[in-house]
């Protein structure tokens, strides 16, 4: 009697446990619930000692404030926008730390482009200068910080901060047909760079690329709004195979006013993907050919005169990246996967190689920057496994190697400008965000800054799935992969799977990093009776540059392939329901998953596909052709892996959804795919949001979206 009297008890605490547990929402998701504390950006201070942040203050002003990286205790104030008069939505500090550029308004264009108010304030007099009466962008000040340029209506500009004294550089730019100094949209998407000038390290000489966009074709979009008529919006994008814009590469002499273009020597087709200077004046051009599979790294000196350095090939493409850094003999750093994995090279100042740094069978993965006191490299890299990212340092000549970090998960750091400290920023799948000040010697923790510890708390109170990490062995590679079970998983059962993927090259989705609103969502579903798979297939990242670019000229097809069979896989574990298997996924995401239904419509029986390219034919030209080359050259690559050229193999059910403004994957994709079923005769469901771009957010957009989604799984898997 006694020992039934204890079984009942248990029995109804567990059952009480669970019922005081609720499950997660979307509405939570997108509401901020389980939002994380953040540490606000910060730039460090010549001195090493001390960094600024802008603060947005409870009286609804805003300070660039100074901060001790030792003891956390504020130092003192740069500016608030009380003195200004202004307010503080960015700011660029000038180079020897006299002046700051305030940004006081700000206009999104694109991703990464905008068009900015903008203003110098002078710390020591006090004084505040207008850089223009009219918005600008990308502006920028000389190292000298007597000068700062800019762009208006495609052309540069600078100031002359004492006299006032506005000089225009270049006088040809026209929209849609010319820009100066800031990049066309295929640029700025694709080589994640918009600002295409930068002044020579005397300020004497401005060098900037050059865009002839007149015979780019034009995309139009409608732009819905809430006025009685919709408006067009028109850009120039090229699509695969289309004429791109023609790139010059020019230096403008202060002295003499005079703009010279610098002769490559090419005859091809080429893109210009950076600019640097090196220490001594001499300009850098990273040069790839149109199918990005030669990177040539061009070496111009004052007087104009262009050599290249040296060359990097590559069978399928070769990387652009910002892992340049010059050392004061002039000679630099760079990075390169020519052995199959990334690693860190030193260059003479002439584009010779002198040594390969850091080897291995892993990947750097960022690289933090090069100590001149202490001659040591900093970088983050996959040596803990390819799904975690430690913090090492290694010295000039690859020898004594350190590790930084002391966690497995995923660590990033962000260093002191002369390397005394660095914060370390570590998350795992079951360890929020937690923010750390390490000494850069030896890694030791000087003071915990910030964690996230409450969140585990609040969590306790909801049903949260964890991920459990392993390896699925899938057309002879052991893929990496993560499951999500719900709270009451019972072996015994069959559940419905759903699986979530990327797939494109260099990606990766199985990181043991912590949750993002994706995975609060797939949380949601375990706990709803569903096991939610992700599974990182051949052309993702961080496995070796071979099994990323296996899927060269054939987009689609490998990374199908893995899905498919890592389905089939699945499906025949005894817990799992092989009728009932689902995919989805955003963008490339996106055209995975409607490859997947169609291809492999006897394995899955649902798919969501949001803002999908549905045919590489309709995308851009840097991103396809780098690997595709262009549809004259690869026409069966193309066609054959399109989902739009599958829809008369639809079985299951296909809810497809794109927002109208999208500039990037054009809901035409959306449209086309649309009418391709329709004259397949196929039942399917879609979706579009108005005026949403590739994002596709805004008000309640999200909340809608995600709850459309869980009632189509639930209704449908």
């Amino acid at each position: 009697m006694i020992k039934n009297s204890f079984l009942f008890a248990v029995l109804f605490l567990t059952s009480t446990a669970l019922l005081a547990q609720q499950n997660i929402t979307v509405e939570d998701i997108y509401t901020g619930t389980f939002r994380t504390q953040r540490l606000q950006s910060l730039e460090s201070l010549h001195n090493g000692t001390e960094y600024i942040v802008l603060n947005y203050n409870r009286d609804r002003t805003q300070s660039i404030d100074k901060y001790s990286y030792a003891t956390g205790e504020k130092t003192g104030t740069l500016v608030t926008s009380s003195d200004l008069k202004l307010p503080i939505r960015n700011y660029i500090l000038s180079d020897d730390e006299s002046q700051v550029m305030i940004i006081s308004q700000s206009e999104q264009i694109f991703r990464r482009s905008s068009y900015d108010v903008v203003h110098v304030y002078n710390l020591a007099t006090k004084e505040l200068t207008a850089v223009s009466d009219q918005p600008v962008r990308s502006p920028g000040l000389s190292p000298d910080g007597k000068k700062v340029a800019y762009i208006f209506e495609n052309n540069i500009y600078y100031k002359d901060l004492a006299s006032g004294k506005v000089t225009q550089v270049t006088t040809d730019g026209k929209m849609n047909a010319l820009i100066n100094g800031v990049t066309d949209w295929v640029y700025e998407e694709e080589f994640a760079f918009v600002k295409a000038y930068q002044w020579s390290p005397d300020s004497q000489q401005i060098a900037f690329i050059s865009f002839d966009e007149s015979e780019v074709p034009e995309f139009s979009m409608d732009v819905y709004g809430s006025e009685l008529y919709q408006k067009p919006y028109v850009f120039k994008y090229p699509k695969a195979g289309e004429k791109n814009a023609v790139v010059g590469l020019h230096v403008y002499n202060l002295l003499s006013q005079k703009r010279n273009e610098i002769n490559l020597n090419r005859s091809e087709e080429f893109y210009i993907a950076r600019i640097n200077y090196a220490p001594n004046g001499t300009l850098t051009a990273q040069v790839l050919n149109r199918h990005q599979n030669v990177l040539d790294f061009y070496m111009v000196d004052r007087s104009g005169n262009a050599r290249i350095g040296f060359t990097e090939k590559d069978d399928a493409y070769v990387d652009v990246t910002d892992d340049l850094t010059f050392l004061d003999d002039n000679s630099f750093l760079w990075t390169s996967e020519k052995s199959n994995w990334r690693h860190i090279y030193h260059y003479d100042a002439n584009g010779k190689e002198q040594r390969q740094i850091t080897n291995g069978n892993w990947d750097v993965t960022s690289y933090y920057g090069y100590d001149p006191a202490s001659k040591r490299i900093f970088f983050q890299s996959t040596e803990d496994g390819s799904i975690n990212r430690g913090i090492y340092s290694v010295k000039l000549n690859g020898k004594k190697k350190q590790k930084l970090s002391s966690k497995i998960g995923t660590n990033n750091a962000s260093f002191s400008s002369n390397f005394t400290y660095f914060i370390n920023t570590y998350s795992s799948a079951t360890q929020p965000p937690s923010y750390t000040l390490h000494d850069a010697v030896k890694g030791a923790i000087v003071r915990e800054i910030k964690n996230n510890d409450g969140l585990l708390d609040d969590l306790k109170g909801y049903q949260f799935s964890q991920k459990e990490f392993s390896t699925i062995n899938v057309n002879g590679n052991d893929l990496n992969m993560w499951m999500m079970k719900p709270n009451n998983f019972d072996p015994s059962k069959k559940y419905p799977l759903l699986m979530f993927q990327y797939s494109g090259p260099g990606s990766q989705q199985v990181l043991n990093s912590w949750y993002g609103a994706n995975d609060y969502w797939h949380s949601m579903l375990a706990n709803d009776g569903y096991i939610i798979a992700c599974i990182d297939g051949r052309g993702t990242g961080h496995k070796g540059a071979d099994f990323k670019k296996v899927t060269q000229k054939e987009l689609g097809k490998y990374e199908v392939e893995d899905q498919i069979s890592a389905a089939q896989k699945l499906g025949a574990m005894d817990y799992i329901d092989a009728d009932r298997i689902g995919i989805w996924g955003w963008s490339y995401g996106g055209f995975m998953s409607s490859n997947c239904i169609l291809k492999g419509n006897d394995v899955f029986s649902t798919a969501i596909a949001v803002a999908p390219v549905t045919n590489w034919r309709f995308y851009d030209t840097i991103y396809t052709e780098r690997y595709m080359t262009t549809p004259q050259e690869n026409a069966s690559g193309y066609d054959e892996n399109s989902p739009i050229n599958h829809v008369d193999k639809l079985k299951g059910k296909y809810l497809l959804i794109h927002g109208s403004a999208d500039d990037n994957v054009h809901v035409q994709n959306t449209m086309l795919m649309v009418e391709a079923l329709v004259q397949a005769n196929n039942q399917f469901e879609w979706l579009i949001y108005p005026d949403k771009n590739h994002g596709i957010y805004g008000g309640n957009t999200r909340i809608h979206l995600f709850n459309k989604m869980t009632d189509f799984i639930h209704k449908n898997l």
